[in-house]
């Protein structure tokens, strides 16, 4: 990259959660470039002015705290644990739909009489000091953990947390689950009440950026206009079918009578030109949600749809994301 950017959009530096990102960003049309694998610097060539670099998870989130980038994609459970409380990151969108996990307590599976939180309690008032709780999430876990009345020790830990309770260095564990086929391997169980933080991608920004620097405020627009777009667009799918009718108004009052193909504010209906005159023959274009697919093809059929098209969408934007008008007053 010849010119550096002003502006600046940290990544996960590895794992499934750099490859799931990159991919999120691709699809909403927004393709990274990295020249050299080995560099943490990229580029996006639909927004120059923003560069990429790439970062661990947790340092995404002190970086643009500390305002030396302003945007960032990383996990909400790193988001809330290394925030901070002065106000400087504000969470643009909190539901990009990948690196879905829990922070979540883990107890031995000897544990037989633990089986939710005030049976925990029961247990711990019951030892002769303090249980030993091994975490990467010493905030999060604190304030679980003293909102339960658990009396506790925290243990820092930087590498595998599962062996912490077999090894003897601590009692259980606060640690991230998705499957939780790992914690099994280990002879651990999560605790169903004992989940501290349901975690997924999000967007974070700088406040003091946005309120500071009219390009990182239109940067943030572009971002989830395009975000907001690409994610109600994968939730539906484009349907055509051809419906003869006596004229739009009737064709469309055959389609309100059903539940699954009136469209977003309605369906659009065009006059097709056949080899024969007066046919009375329309396309019908809506949109549909995609878990609705089946009952919207067997309502058009009923209905006398036909030749019917599906096609997937890309984006569906509207007046103004909510999420940008949501982040405007925040900024206030």
């Amino acid at each position: 990259m010849t010119n550096q950017p002003t502006i600046r959009l940290s990544l996960p530096s590895k794992g499934r959660l750099q490859e799931n990102a990159m991919a999120f960003l691709s699809t909403a049309g927004f393709s990274v470039f990295k020249p050299n694998p080995r560099q943490y610097q990229a580029e996006i060539p639909a927004l120059p002015e923003l560069g990429v670099l790439f970062q661990r998870p947790a340092d995404i989130v002190v970086s643009v705290r500390q305002g030396s980038v302003d945007f960032g994609i990383t996990g909400l459970d790193v988001i809330e644990e290394k925030r901070g409380d002065n106000g400087d990151i504000i969470i643009l969108h909190d539901a990009l739909g990948f690196g879905a996990c829990s922070l979540a307590l883990a107890v031995p599976e000897a544990w037989s009489q633990v089986n939710d939180m005030p049976s925990l309690r029961t247990f711990a008032a019951a030892f002769n000091r303090p249980l030993r709780v091994a975490t990467k999430f010493p905030v999060l876990t604190e304030r679980f953990l003293n909102q339960h009345n658990i009396p506790h020790i925290l243990i820092s830990a930087e590498g595998t947390l599962e062996t912490a309770p077999t090894i003897g260095y601590a009692d259980m564990i606060s640690d991230l689950v998705s499957s939780g086929q790992t914690l099994k391997d280990n002879r651990l169980r999560a605790l169903p009440d004992g989940v501290i933080k349901d975690s997924q991608a999000a967007l974070i920004a700088n406040r003091k950026a946005l309120q500071n620097n009219p390009e990182a405020l239109e940067m943030a627009r572009r971002l989830l206009e395009y975000i907001e777009a690409h994610l109600r667009a994968k939730e539906n799918l484009l349907v055509i079918a051809n419906m003869r009718g006596e004229g739009p108004e009737a064709i469309a009052q055959k389609l309100f009578t059903q539940t699954s193909v009136g469209g977003l504010q309605g369906p659009t209906i065009s006059p097709i030109v056949t080899r024969e005159s007066n046919q009375g023959w329309y396309s019908v274009t809506i949109v549909v949600r995609r878990d609705h697919l089946a009952q919207a093809i067997s309502e058009l059929r009923k209905i006398g749809g036909s030749g019917i098209i599906v096609s997937p969408v890309t984006y569906i934007f509207e007046e103004e994301p909510p999420r940008y008008t949501a982040m405007l007053a925040a900024l206030k």
